[in-house]
């Protein structure tokens, strides 16, 4: 039997803020099945691809995605019945055609990218390959470093902290010591923070929200964490935050606050640093800061290779974060991440803050050779399942 697709079967689920989100199987000829659920971001760039919900619905107060659902079954499958699905660059480009609008407007980037991933890990079952095998052939694999969020402000906590993550980056060889130093760190910190009486309640990436007052109390908070634990701060234990400059309504002076964060703690990476569209901003902070720490764009890329061409030519960042449902499809983000690394560019492939259990970024990740991934705290089933999912790949490659 071959591997073309003979049916798509859509449903509505929750993700992890208890909101609806999309998942679809791609069932093929030969009987191989591969399901995909997407995540839905609250801290999003203005130039993502859209998100289509039911806005004109009072199911789930207009979040729903029975729009989404419709377009699978009405529009989607007659067109894509009897397509190869290991012919993946022609059959995003025919979903990509069936919307017809930049940003997905139609059917929305959601729709496009559960129906996308479905068909590839289809395939990838129907070839008997794992996952990151299948995505990206029998090269020399490596695994990512980790970056969890331990410390939750911005708009995924109810606290007063401007940055929206503050993460830890273990710097071990072997991902499973990463995964170990991580959740020993968060542990440390958890006892720290009772031990100030302060909240050990967590956000929505799984990060504590501990009514800290600045971003350097949270910084010495982690250096302390990290010394418990029994680790070295800027050798085994790097820090990286995302700033999510978007939500903060004063960015003044906030470069200066940048070059003063890193001479003082072992940070190793800033993910928005500057607002989505500020191209002056982004290009003196690269130029301030970009030949010793990583200056990630998310907001300012989403996953857009037109964006992030003019990113290049204008040498506004010197790395890029990818999430696939900014885009749409999984041909898009495979052609951004690989400008992104012949560019010499540092990429981290990221989740969302509503996620699922779905883990196909992890093998993403390691199937294009990428250097960092984020999934959150190591806590809450929908983050580890990435983490424990890199473990299963790098048990295979050893």
């Amino acid at each position: 039997m071959s591997n073309k697709i003979q049916a798509l079967h859509a449903r509505e689920i929750l993700d992890s803020r208890g909101n609806p989100t999309l998942e679809v199987d791609c069932v093929l000829e030969s009987g191989h099945m591969g399901r995909s659920s997407v995540p839905s971001g609250a801290s999003t760039g203005y130039h993502e691809a859209i998100e289509l919900r039911d806005q004109d619905s009072h199911r789930f107060f207009g979040k729903g995605v029975l729009k989404c659902i419709s377009h699978v079954y009405h529009d989607i499958f007659p067109a894509v019945k009897g397509h190869k699905a290991s012919e993946q660059t022609s059959l995003d480009r025919l979903l990509i055609d069936l919307d017809g609008t930049e940003k997905k407007y139609r059917m929305g980037a959601n729709t496009i990218l559960a129906v996308s991933l479905a068909a590839a890990r289809a395939s990838a079952h129907y070839y008997k390959l794992p996952l990151f095998r299948y995505l990206g052939g029998s090269v020399q694999h490596k695994l990512p470093f980790p970056f969890f969020n331990i410390i939750n402000g911005g708009k995924h906590a109810d606290n007063r902290l401007e940055f929206q993550e503050f993460m830890i980056s273990p710097r071990k060889e072997i991902f499973g010591e990463n995964l170990r130093a991580g959740a020993e760190v968060y542990h440390t910190l958890k006892k720290i923070l009772h031990r100030h009486k302060l909240s050990t309640n967590v956000g929505d990436e799984g990060g504590f929200a501990p009514n800290i007052q600045s971003t350097k109390e949270a910084l010495e908070f982690i250096v302390e964490a990290i010394e418990s634990a029994g680790y070295r701060p800027g050798l085994d234990v790097m820090i990286g935050l995302d700033v999510a400059a978007n939500e903060i309504e004063n960015t003044d002076n906030l470069i200066d606050q940048y070059v003063e964060l890193v001479e003082r703690y072992p940070i190793i990476m800033i993910e928005d640093g500057c607002k989505e569209d500020d191209f002056d901003s982004w290009h003196e902070l690269n130029s301030r800061l970009g030949s010793q720490i990583q200056l990630i764009g998310d907001d300012l890329f989403v996953t857009n290779k037109k964006r992030l061409e003019f990113g290049i030519k204008r040498d506004l960042a010197n790395g890029i974060l990818i999430k696939p449902n900014q885009v749409g499809t999984l041909t898009e983000t495979i052609e951004t991440v690989k400008m992104a690394q012949e560019n010499g560019m540092k990429v981290m492939f990221s989740h969302r803050s509503g996620e699922t259990e779905d883990t196909f970024i992890a093998d993403l990740c390691v199937a294009l050779g990428v250097d960092q991934i984020k999934s959150g705290a190591p806590a809450r089933g929908e983050r580890i399942a990435k983490y424990n999912q890199l473990l299963r790949i790098e048990e295979l490659l050893n």
